[in-house]
């Protein structure tokens, strides 16, 4: 009979990103250190989670190499202290070449057969040149590869504006297109600063919010929409759909209404009948 196997969720501290892999070690438990094999090589991560059954996914598991013992583990924490200088030798023979590259990273595989550098830049950099120096200098393999500032916020990590670490460096494993579009179903100000992340671009939390707040908007007018209320007409001016509150006004006074009431009550203005109103119903400001 076939040992069982089981699967558990791994994160690399480096790239901050969790993985799937399986083993039939069954001694290995959350909160453990662990060799895998992956495309770049052995690697040394941790099990950050208890094991599960089968996830249901179609790609290929792999399986963990081994349990690390204090020997992975020395090797590990040499390799970071090597990487700080690996990343400025990189980063002075780049600028030597005047390539326009900001190195973020590097990263040794854990036997040291391969050493990645990350980094950002504006275009697309031939690194051909810079290729063949790095070669003759750390005697290993080279990978160079280019990430976007959002990839290096997941990286570095830090506290968003909510007072929490930032999602991408705690749960995202793949970034999901944010789209301004995505402010507006929240009614937010458009204000790009503010609904920017530490990377620069739209926060992620936009995109996770985006599903509930269509779902709450459904069956409510258009913001500065023409509603007739109890006998008179108005435009919505202001909606807070976790509230449920909206503002109304007209030329001769404001309201305040839950949104059910607005549902129950209210009869949004058709269209065609826009131009009629235009004159009695002040535009937001």
């Amino acid at each position: 009979m076939s040992e069982t196997l089981k699967y558990l969720s791994v994160r690399f501290q480096t790239t901050n990103k969790t993985y799937t892999f399986s083993t039939v070690d069954h001694s290995i438990v959350n909160g453990d250190a662990v060799v895998v094999e992956t495309q770049r090589g052995l690697e040394y991560a941790r099990v950050i989670a208890d094991p599960f059954d089968k996830p249901n996914i179609s790609m290929e598991i792999k399986p963990i190499t081994r349990k690390a013992d204090q020997n992975d583990l020395a090797q590990y924490e040499k390799n970071l202290v090597d990487c700080e200088e690996a990343k400025r030798q990189c980063q002075e023979e780049a600028d030597k070449l005047n390539l326009g590259m900001n190195i973020v990273s590097a990263e040794y595989t854990l036997d040291r057969s391969k050493i990645t550098f990350i980094y950002l830049a504006d275009d697309r950099v031939d690194f051909r040149e810079l290729l063949k120096v790095l070669a003759s200098i750390f005697r290993c393999r080279i990978d160079l590869r280019q990430i976007g500032t959002r990839d290096k916020a997941k990286m570095v990590s830090g506290v968003g504006p909510c007072g929490r670490e930032l999602c991408c460096a705690k749960y995202i494993s793949e970034f999901d297109r944010v789209s301004i579009n995505m402010a507006k179903n929240q009614l937010l100000a458009l204000n790009v600063q503010k609904l920017s992340g530490q990377c620069g671009n739209l926060m992620c939390c936009l995109k996770y919010e985006d599903e509930a707040y269509k779902e709450l908007r459904k069956g409510l007018p258009k913001m500065n929409g023409v509603v007739e209320y109890e006998g008179e007409k108005f435009r919505l001016t202001s909606m807070n759909v976790i509230a449920k509150t909206c503002k109304l006004e007209n030329h001769d006074h404001a309201i305040y209404i839950t949104l059910d009431d607005l549902k129950k009550k209210g009869v949004y203005q058709k269209p065609q009948d826009k131009e009629s109103v235009k004159e009695s119903v002040p535009e937001s400001k």
